[in-house]
Order: structure tokens, then sequence, then C-alpha cells
């Protein structure tokens, strides 16, 4: 009962967001369905082969950030990754993510602790890779001449260099953070409680698992991340243009639709990041000289293609898995 309540509100919290932002704009939900019906059949099909190529990319992320002995084989990884990506696009406040750990449990046997370490780092990467394609997109934008209104592409370029060396130091030190954050839960003797002494627990099979993912790893893992937001990049640019924004470069598509792509990242919005996507699109794009009529249109109709889509993935993914699924034994938190 308290998941559907929260599944509603955050429906509602959706639609409440994108009906502001449309009655702002002044777009209609005409608009909306004239920029679907825009889309040329080659183009969405285009779009689907793109958006299908991200989950074995991002499965092979995953694998190379695990240790060998701990490795699932890529046919409990795929299914694990379109699983989880439904679900962490469409459980409100990005609860889903957790799925992730439950999944690769139960279909492929990671440890809890090992499955949240994977998680963590994954995230982390995503983050740092997103700011530095900003990064990127920026400076080519300014000092390409194109939009010589727009002063501050280059500055803004140079200071996203800073979170994107930040994520990544942070991904290659989350072991050590962990240990402080469990340091402090000490510092306050909450270990001398029986959740306390749990959690404790737990955080340091985390930060066992952190461990694990060496310097090796990670370099590979890191690399493999470079792929992922290429062709989440690249989605978002066929889509843009088939939707209507016509004349972009992949720069700008980058750009436009990099405020969109990092809301997705963030435990934020409503339902599936309706509202709070779009507002990033319409940002990113307005700012590039498009109008933020077509920018909202193009937003909510990219966001229907994309949901759409990774819909069908997420309950292809399910049905896969539950032929691998494994019983649960008994056992402490992360058995």
């Amino acid at each position: 009962m308290r998941a559907a309540v929260r599944v509603l509100v955050s429906l509602a919290v959706a639609s409440l967001l994108v009906v502001l932002l449309l009655g702002w704009t002044g777009t209609t939900v005409g608009d909306v369905a004239g920029a679907l019906r825009a889309l040329d059949a080659r183009v969405y099909l285009t779009a689907l082969l793109v958006q299908a190529a991200i989950y074995p990319a991002r499965a092979l992320r995953f694998s190379a950030l695990m240790p060998a002995a701990r490795r699932p084989r890529m046919t409990r990884l795929l299914p694990v990754t379109a699983a989880h990506i439904l679900a962490a696009n469409v459980l409100p406040a990005k609860v889903g993510e957790a799925a992730l750990v439950v999944y690769l449990r139960r279909c492929a046997g990671v440890p809890g602790a090992h499955g949240l370490a994977l998680l963590l780092v994954s995230r982390v990467l995503d983050f740092a890779t997103v700011a530095g394609g900003l990064s990127l997109a920026c400076l080519v934008l300014g000092a390409g001449g194109a939009y010589p209104e727009l002063d501050w592409l280059v500055p803004l370029g140079t200071v996203l260099i800073v979170p994107t060396l930040l994520f990544a130091w942070l991904a290659a030190r989350g072991d050590r953070l962990v240990a402080a954050a469990a340091g402090c839960l000490r510092l306050l003797r909450l270990d001398r409680t029986a959740l306390g002494a749990r959690l404790l627990a737990f955080a340091d099979r985390v930060r066992a698992a952190l461990g694990e993912v060496g310097r090796a790893h990670l370099a590979r893992g890191a690399l493999a991340t470079v792929p992922v937001w290429l062709l989440v990049f690249a989605f978002y640019a066929v889509l843009a243009r088939g939707l209507g924004i016509e004349t972009l470069s992949f720069p700008a598509a980058v750009f436009g639709a990099g405020l969109a792509i990092l809301s997705t990242l963030l435990p934020v919005g409503g339902f599936a990041g309706f509202g709070v996507q779009e507002a990033g699109w319409v940002a990113g794009f307005t700012a590039l000289g498009v109008s933020a009529e077509l920018a909202v249109a193009t937003g909510v109709a990219a966001h229907l293609v994309y949901l759409a889509n990774l819909c069908a993935f997420g309950l292809v993914g399910h049905a896969a898995m539950a032929l691998f699924q494994r019983p649960i034994a008994p056992g402490p938190v992360d058995s």
C-alpha cells in the first residue's frame, strides 16, 4: 500500500511539473503530438538501435568493474542491467537504484555488499563522465565560434573540469569514504545498538568490496563508461533532430541534452523524472537559440520515446532474469 501511495504521489508531482512547464511556455499537448508525428520511422529505428546498444555497454562496464572471481556471465548481467534501468527510472526518488543489488544477488549470486559497491562506483563514474562530456561540449562550442553571444561557454566548460576530477577521485577512494562514515557511526557510539552494529558490519563488507575494485578494474570501468555515455548522447541527438530541432551538431546536442541527462542521475522530480528532465532539456536548448515551445515539445516527446523503449527493454530483461532466478538462502544481510 505504501509503495502504491508513493507511486501515485510521484505521478502527481510529475504531472504537475509537466503541466506547469507547458503552461509557462505556452506549449500544448498538440505540439507534443506534432513532434511525435514528425518522427520518421527510420529515425526512430536508428534511435531504438542506439538505445538498445546502451544495455550491453552498461553490462560490459559492470563486468569490467568486478573481480574475475565474482564476475557473472554476460547472459546474467545483460537482463539484470535492463531490469535495473527500468526500476531506477520508474520507481520514485531513485529507490529503484537499489534494485541492482537485489537483482545481482538473486540472478547472479553476487553478495549484497559487492552489488552495492558496484552500484556506487558505477554511479560516481556516470557523474564524472557526464560532467566531463558537458565540459568538453562547452569548450568545443565556445572555441568554435558558432555561438558568439554565449561568452560564458568556455568559462563554464573550464569550471566543469572540477566536478569531473572530483567524481573521478571519489570513484577511486570509495573504500576510504565508507571507512570514514563507519568511523563517524562508531564515534557516535551507534555501534552499541543492534541496528548500528548491523549497519557497521555491512559497511565494513562494502568497504572491503570497494577495496576489491582495484586500479586496473577502475581504469577498465572508466574506459567502459565513455561509450555508454557517447551512446546516450547520440540517442538524444538523433531524437532531437528527428523531433524538429534541426542543424544540430553533436557538441550542441551534448550541451542541449546535458542538463536533462544530469537530472536523470539525481533523486529528484516525479515519476520517471518527468518535469525535471524536460526543464533541463529546455534550459539547454533555449540557450542555443531554440524556441521555448519547440524545446518543451521535443523534450516531452523525447522523454516519452525513451520511456516507452526503456519499458520494453526492461520487461524483456525481467522475463529473461526470471529464467536465472536463484532462491535466497537464509543468512546475513549480504549473503
